[in-house]
């Protein structure tokens, strides 16, 4: 049972290389290189917009494990600004600390820096992001996840069996809760299908590191960043995506069959490794997002707005019968969506958020990992026992929000508290979580 949602300065103007950054500064403020906070709190408000998305999907009419019979249709409207870019902005700041994680990157003419990590050293990061990955993802599965599908099955299907009825088959891999074709597969990972996608693209890009890491500095990734390309170059491999994947394998999250998902995804977290993870911005990445900023910000909304009329305009005139051609067309405009939005977060990241560091920030590094693993069944289960009350919408929206963050809030005091608890939430040692946070502490935040 399938129940997700489809989901200015005169050398930018002219297209002159920007001049290298020296070596150990921040190259879009001109000082010291420091901990890269714009990461950290991106990171933290993409989660904050996912876990406000969650709870909008049991408002809206997309399919999702429990909806409330008072649906608010003016929220698609808002969702759907977030829909293409919450996740791949995610993916990219991923790409990015993973790369911070690989240590001293090579010099930029190529050849390996003295003490590059190598083998051994790639080998152990693989161990360290398989737990702090995997192990949250098999306690998810076992513990997290199961009342979401046991909700699921009551609200769609009627079923009458207890939670522990349920969990025995759960365990048991049943695959007879369908609504004709549509069987829910168990056990699931629901919302989770996040880490696996995450380890897997990180094996990968290790396994490439492992051969020579001189791909990540090649002066080609220079290049697409040159001249405003950064803009429209990574557009251009989106729309490519689009127009040929998109059909041939819609959205799964079941890792071996969603190669349109894989496309893009990949693809983000790459860009992420190679033009946003280091410290001395050494393609000039971050300071062409943030010179940038603005146009990408204002042809987000330009393209959202297009997207919306184009389409509607279609449907007035010809019906729900879309052609080939504007399928084409509106595809590749699409993929605009995809990726500028991405770019002004990275843009504005860097202008408002360097270098901005405080005890809220390094405490939600930690916290927003375990808020990401509980909030989907909290916002599920409170859903559930809200909605027959009938309370006044607006009084049970809010309610159905702050339980969620309540549930966030207790999830992540328990499993930084207790030190047994701390690993299947994708943390580290209590040990590690009470020293002063190093300079690469945004490598090493948990779920990056």
């Amino acid at each position: 049972m399938d129940t997700t949602l489809p989901s200015s300065s005169p050398a930018a103007r002219t297209g002159a290389s920007l001049p290298a950054p020296a070596a150990g500064t921040n190259a879009a403020i001109g000082r010291p290189a420091s901990r890269l906070t714009e990461l950290d709190w991106l990171r933290v408000i993409a989660f904050g917009l996912l876990i406000l998305y969650h709870s909008g999907m049991f408002y809206v009419s997309w399919d999702w494990h429990v909806k409330s019979p008072r649906l608010i249709p003016a929220l698609e409207g808002w969702m759907l600004w977030l829909n293409p870019w919450r996740m791949s902005l995610l993916f990219v700041i991923s790409g990015a600390a993973t790369a911070l994680m690989l240590g001293r990157p090579p010099a930029r003419d190529g050849t390996e820096a003295p003490n590059a990590p190598v083998g051994a050293g790639l080998g152990r990061l693989l161990a360290t992001r398989s737990r702090r990955l995997l192990l949250p993802l098999v306690f998810g599965m076992a513990v997290v996840v199961p009342p979401q599908s046991y909700l699921e099955v009551v609200e769609k299907l009627h079923y009458a069996g207890s939670y522990l009825d349920f969990l025995k088959l759960y365990f048991q891999a049943y695959h007879g809760f369908c609504r004709g074709d549509d069987c829910l597969t168990l056990p699931t990972w629901n919302h989770l299908w996040f880490l696996p996608y995450l380890w897997a693209y990180t094996a990968v890009v290790l396994l490439a590191c492992l051969a020579s890491r001189r791909w990540m500095t090649h002066p080609g990734w220079g290049q697409v960043v040159r001249g405003g390309r950064l803009l429209w170059v990574p557009w251009l491999l989106f729309a490519i995506a689009r127009q040929h994947l998109l059909d041939r394998f819609p959205t799964t999250h079941d890792l071996t069959h969603d190669w349109y998902q894989h496309a893009v995804y990949g693809a983000m977290f790459v860009l992420g490794v190679v033009l946003f993870g280091s410290r001395e911005d050494r393609h000039g990445a971050w300071e062409a997002a943030r010179r940038w900023r603005w146009v990408a910000l204002v042809g987000f909304i330009v393209v959202q707005l297009l997207s919306q009329g184009l389409t509607a305009g279609w449907q007035a005139a010809h019906g729900e019968h879309f052609s080939d051609w504007f399928l084409m067309a509106m595809r590749a405009l699409n993929a605009g969506k995809q990726w500028l939005p991405i770019v002004a977060a990275l843009g504005w990241g860097r202008q408002l958020l360097a270098d901005r560091d405080s005890v809220l920030l390094r405490w939600l590094t930690v916290a927003v990992f375990p808020f990401y693993i509980v909030h989907q069944t909290a916002t599920v289960i409170a859903g559930h026992l809200l909605a027959p009350l009938q309370l006044p919408l607006a009084v049970e929206a809010t309610a159905l929000v702050a339980i969620t963050a309540a549930a966030c809030l207790i999830g992540a005091e328990l499993a930084t508290r207790l030190p047994l608890l701390r690993p299947w939430m994708g943390l580290g040692p209590l040990k590690t979580a009470r020293t002063k946070p190093s300079p690469t502490a945004v490598a090493t935040a948990p779920g990056t």
